[in-house]
């Protein structure tokens, strides 16, 4: 019993007539083309980038698993990894500590808050605020620079 094949659509010469091979190569390529420029288009990174930022009146050092902060009068921790959402925001549990001018007392114990950081970063700047979460205060919104030095004015 012989197989009747489809008779081969290549023309010697390497050309090729079949319609229907155009029509899914065609669409084949456009598959293609989409999926390299889904897979190319803006990268949202998922971490808040390590380093230093700096800005107005604030102070951020970012580790892969926190950061730390200095404002005018007030420093402050981030005590988990600096994870982003897909648009690039963020709430990050932490520590706020209110500092005071004048000489700090031995056994003065630290005006510590629980508090959560959270904004966003857009390119190599964030904006960020803090949200006191035993009183519900509302603290900034400050704007760093990734790089960018530090202008802070310590209470004296």
């Amino acid at each position: 019993m012989r197989i009747a094949l489809p008779p081969v659509p290549f023309r010697l010469g390497g050309q090729h007539t079949s319609g229907f091979y155009n029509v899914v190569m065609r669409r084949l390529g456009v598959l293609v083309v989409t999926s390299l420029v889904a897979c190319t288009g803006s990268y949202a990174p998922a971490e808040l980038p390590p380093g230093q930022w700096g800005g107005e009146h604030v102070s951020l050092t970012v580790t892969p698993t926190g950061a730390s902060l200095e404002f005018d009068c007030a420093h402050g921790t981030v005590d988990e990894a600096p994870q982003l959402d897909p648009q690039g925001q963020f709430n990050l549990r932490g520590v706020y500590v209110r500092e005071h001018g004048g000489p700090i007392r031995d056994g003065e114990p630290e005006d510590s808050h629980p508090a959560f950081y959270f904004g966003q970063l857009q390119g190599s700047s964030v904006m960020l605020s803090i949200r006191l979460t035993d009183g519900g205060t509302q603290i900034g919104p400050y704007v760093a620079e990734l790089g960018e030095q530090p202008r802070l004015v310590k209470c004296l």
